[in-house]
C-alpha cells in the first residue's frame, strides 16, 4: 500500500532533497486528520515547504556571496512554484523572488499577493490524500474542485463544443482560446493526452501518418508491433502465468522473493514508458482507476495479475458491460470486496454497493439503499475456491429481485448466476452508467471540469453502441472540446515520471559496464521495480490506490511541494543516468551530436527536444538567468558546466508538468 501521506523533505548531504519516512506517519492510516502542516527547510535554507499549503515559498536572504549552484537551485524552486499557478490560474502568495520568475514565465505584470494565500489557492489535502468525508469519485473531485484553483479551472473550460466528422477536422477547425504556456499545436496536444508523454517518435509518427490514421492504428493495438522494451517484459517470470500455475509456483517464487502482484505493477510501468501501444495503455490505466481493485490483499499474489490481464486489458477497448461481467466473475474482485464471504444467510454488501456506486451508475445514478440490499442478495453464491471463481448455488438467495429498473424472478438457486450476469449487463448499459463513464473519460482526456456538452455527447455514443468504448473515444477525439483543452490537465506524479523517461529517450538495455547484484531479477526488472518504488514515494503507482475508488484525476489533489520536489530529484537522476539498468542519451547529446554554440540557441534546441515546443522570450530569459549566461554567450556541449541545471529546470517547468 502506498504511503498516503506526503513524505517529508529533509536537507540532503549531496545538495539534493531527499525523502525519509516521517517518524509519526502511520503508513496504513486511510484519512489522517491534519492540522497546519509541518515545515522543512531546503538544503540551501531558502525554501520552506508546507505539506498543507502544497507549494514552495521562496525567501530572500542577505547573503550577497551566494554561489551559482545555490542561485540555480533557488531559481529552480521558484520555477516549480510557478507550475501550479500557471496550471490553475490561481493567485498565489509568493515572495518577490518567486513573483519575479513567475512574471518572467507568464508575462504577467505581477501576482496579487493579497487576493489569496496558498491555503485558499489549492486544496488543503497533500498529494493523493482524500478529504475525510469523501469516498466516491464524484464527491472526491467535487470536494477538491471547490477550491479557488478549481474555480479558476472552470473559467477555462469551454461552455460548449461541436462534433466534427473526423479528429483531424476537429483539430483543424478548433481555436484554442484559453491562456496557457503550452504550444497550441494539435499534434503535440494529442500526443500529450493520448500517451504517457510525447517523445520524438510519437510526434514524428503523428506527423507522418496524420491524426486520423495514427488514432486508427492506436485503436487497434494488436496491429502495433511490440517494442524491445515490451519484449523484455518476458523477464518478469510470473507475468503470463495463470492462477493454477501461480499456485503451483508460489513456494518457489517466495523463496526467490518473486511476487506476481508486484511484477504486474512493474510490467505496467514498463509498458507506460516503452510501449508504442500508448492509447491502449492509457485506457488500461483509466480502467484500473475506474473498475479498481487494489494492488495487495489476501491472495493477491495469485489472482491480481490475472485480473489485469483477463479483465482490464482484455476489455480495455471493448465493451464495458462485458468488462463488468468479467470482473464480477473474477476472484480478485470477489476477494478484494469480500464477496467470497457473502451467502444467503450472511450477506455482505461491499461488492453490491461498489458495483453501483463506483463501477456503474455512480453515486448520483438513482439507486437507493434498498437497491444495494437487493443487489447483495442477488450476488450471493459467487465465491472463490482454490483461488478461482466458483458459483455455489447452495449459498445463493432465491426470490424475486428488483434493483432500479431491473426485475428478475430469481426463482432457482441454479439460475442465480445467470440472473446476476443479466443484472450486470443491465448496469453496464444503464443511462447513468453511460454518463458516469463519459464524465470519467472527459475528466481524464479533456479537463478537470469537463463541459456538459461533451459529457452528453459521449454518453449518447456509449448508449448507441451498447457500451463499446472505441466509438466513445472516437467521439471524444472528434469533439472540439478535446482540441480546445490545451493546458487544462496537469500530470499526476506517475504521469510526470513516465513522461520524463520518455522525453529523455531512456532505453530498456543496461548502461555499459552495469553489474546486476540481484541474481533473481534481471537489470531490466530491477530498474522497473526501482521506478515503481519511486512512484510509490510520490503517492501514485499503477493500481496503487488501496481503496476501491481509484486515484483522483484532478490536479488540486496532487499539489504537494514534497511530491513536486521528489519528482524533480528523480528527473535529475534520469538526466544523470543514475539508474544504470537502463541506457540513456548523454545530456550533451540531447540537442544533437553538435549542439548550438550560443546559450540562447542551445536552450531553444533543448526546449524543442524535451518540451516539444519553443519557449517565449521571457521563459527563455528565465532559463538563461538560472545558468548565469546571456543569449549570445558562447557555450560548449556542457553549457559551460551548467547543462544539468538547465535540463533539470526545463523538466521542472510548467510545460513539462502540464499534460
Amino acid at each position: 500500500m502506498a504511503n498516503r501521506n506526503v513524505p517529508p523533505q529533509w536537507p540532503g548531504d549531496d545538495g539534493r532533497w531527499d525523502s525519509r519516512p516521517h517518524p509519526t506517519t502511520d503508513r496504513y492510516r486511510e484519512r489522517p486528520v491534519q492540522q497546519r502542516g509541518p515545515r522543512w527547510v531546503g538544503p540551501d535554507g531558502g525554501v520552506e515547504i508546507d505539506s498543507v499549503a502544497g507549494l514552495p515559498e521562496i525567501y530572500e536572504d542577505d547573503d550577497e556571496d551566494e554561489g551559482p549552484d545555490k542561485g540555480r537551485r533557488r531559481a529552480l524552486i521558484a520555477l516549480g512554484g510557478a507550475v501550479a499557478a500557471v496550471a490553475g490560474g490561481a493567485a498565489l502568495t509568493l515572495t518577490s523572488q518567486g513573483r519575479g520568475l513567475l512574471d518572467k514565465l507568464t508575462g504577467k505584470d505581477g501576482v496579487d499577493t493579497t487576493a489569496a494565500d496558498l491555503n485558499n489557492a489549492i486544496s488543503n489535502a497533500p498529494a493523493q490524500q482524500q478529504p475525510s468525508t469523501v469516498r466516491t469519485y464524484t464527491e472526491q473531485n467535487e470536494s477538491y474542485m471547490g477550491s479557488r484553483a478549481g474555480n479558476e479551472l472552470r473559467k477555462n473550460t469551454p461552455a460548449t463544443g461541436k462534433l466534427y466528422p473526423t479528429p483531424s477536422a476537429a483539430a483543424a477547425n478548433t481555436k484554442v482560446t484559453v491562456k496557457t504556456v503550452l504550444a497550441k499545436d494539435p499534434i503535440r496536444h494529442l500526443a500529450s493526452r493520448a500517451t504517457f508523454g510525447p517523445n520524438q517518435k510519437v510526434l514524428n509518427d503523428i506527423r507522418r501518418m496524420g491524426i486520423d490514421e495514427w488514432l486508427r492504428i492506436q485503436l487497434q493495438p494488436e496491429k502495433v508491433a511490440p517494442t524491445a522494451g515490451e519484449l523484455k517484459l518476458a523477464e518478469l517470470s510470473t507475468l503470463k502465468m495463470d492462477i493454477p500455475q501461480l499456485r503451483a509456483a508460489r513456494d518457489a517464487n517466495n523463496q526467490k522473493g518473486i511476487q506476481a502482484d508486484q511484477e504486474v505493477i512493474d510490467a505496467a510501468v514498463g509498458r507506460m514508458i516503452f510501449s508504442e501501444r500508448q492509447l491502449f495503455e492509457v485506457m488500461v490505466d483509466f480502467w484500473n482507476d475506474f473498475l479498481h481493485v487494489g494492488p495487495f490483499f489476501d491472495g493477491s499474489d495469485t489472482v491480481r495479475s490475472s485480473f489485469d490481464r483477463d479483465v482490464i486489458r482484455k476489455h480495455a477497448l471493448g465493451r464495458y458491460p462485458e468488462m463488468l461481467v468479467a470482473a464480477n466473475r473474477h476472484p480478485a474482485l470477489l476477494i478484494y470486496l469480500n464477496q467470497n464471504q457473502s451467502s444467503k444467510d450472511n450477506v455482505n454488501e461491499n461488492l453490491a454497493r461498489e458495483n453501483l456506486e463506483l463501477y456503474s451508475v455512480g453515486v448520483d445514478g438513482g439507486y437507493t439503499e434498498k437497491d444495494v440490499k437487493q443487489a447483495a442478495l442477488l450476488q450471493t453464491g459467487r465465491g472463490v475456491r482454490d483461488d478461482q471463481y466458483v458459483y455455489q448455488p447452495e449459498r445463493h438467495h432465491v426470490g424475486p429481485i428488483k434493483i432500479m429498473g431491473f426485475k428478475h424472478p430469481n426463482s432457482t438457486a441454479e439460475g442465480g448466476e445467470a440472473a446476476s450476469d443479466a443484472y450486470f449487463r443491465f448496469l453496464g448499459t444503464h443511462p447513468s452508467t453511460a454518463r458516469y463513464v463519459a464524465m470519467n473519460l472527459a475528466t481524464r482526456f479533456v479537463s478537470d471540469t469537463p463541459p456538459k456538452s461533451l459529457i452528453d455527447r459521449l454518453a449518447k455514443t456509449y448508449l448507441a453502441n451498447a457500451g463499446a468504448i472505441k466509438p466513445v473515444l472516437m467521439t471524444l477525439f472528434c469533439s472540439s472540446e478535446f482540441w480546445a483543452s490545451v493546458g487544462q490537465k496537469v500530470r499526476r506524479p506517475m504521469e510526470y515520471l513516465t513522461a520524463t523517461y520518455r522525453t529523455l529517450g531512456v532505453g530498456p538495455t543496461p548502461s555499459p559496464g552495469f553489474q546486476q547484484g540481484n541474481q533473481n531479477r534481471t537489470p531490466f526488472a530491477e530498474g522497473l521495480r526501482q521506478i515503481r518504488n519511486k512512484m510509490e514515494e510520490l503517492g501514485q503507482f499503477p493500481t496503487g490506490q488501496a481503496t476501491p475508488n481509484g486515484y483522483p484525476d484532478i490536479f488540486v489533489a496532487w499539489t504537494s511541494a514534497g511530491t513536486m520536489i521528489n519528482g524533480w530529484n528523480e528527473a535529475l537522476d534520469v538526466v544523470n543516468g543514475n539508474r544504470r539498468m537502463f541506457s540513456y542519451v548523454k545530456p550533451e547529446q540531447l540537442a544533437g551530436s553538435k549542439p548550438p554554440a550560443t546559450a540562447g540557441a542551445y536552450v531553444d534546441a533543448l526546449a524543442k527536444r524535451l518540451l516539444h515546443q519553443t519557449l517565449s522570450a521571457k521563459e527563455k530569459a528565465a532559463i538563461l538567468a538560472l545558468a548565469g549566461v546571456g543569449a549570445n554567450t558562447k557555450v560548449d556541449a556542457s553549457f559551460n558546466g551548467a547543462l544539468t541545471s538547465v535540463v533539470r529546470a526545463l523538466l521542472a517547468s510548467p510545460q513539462h508538468h502540464l499534460r
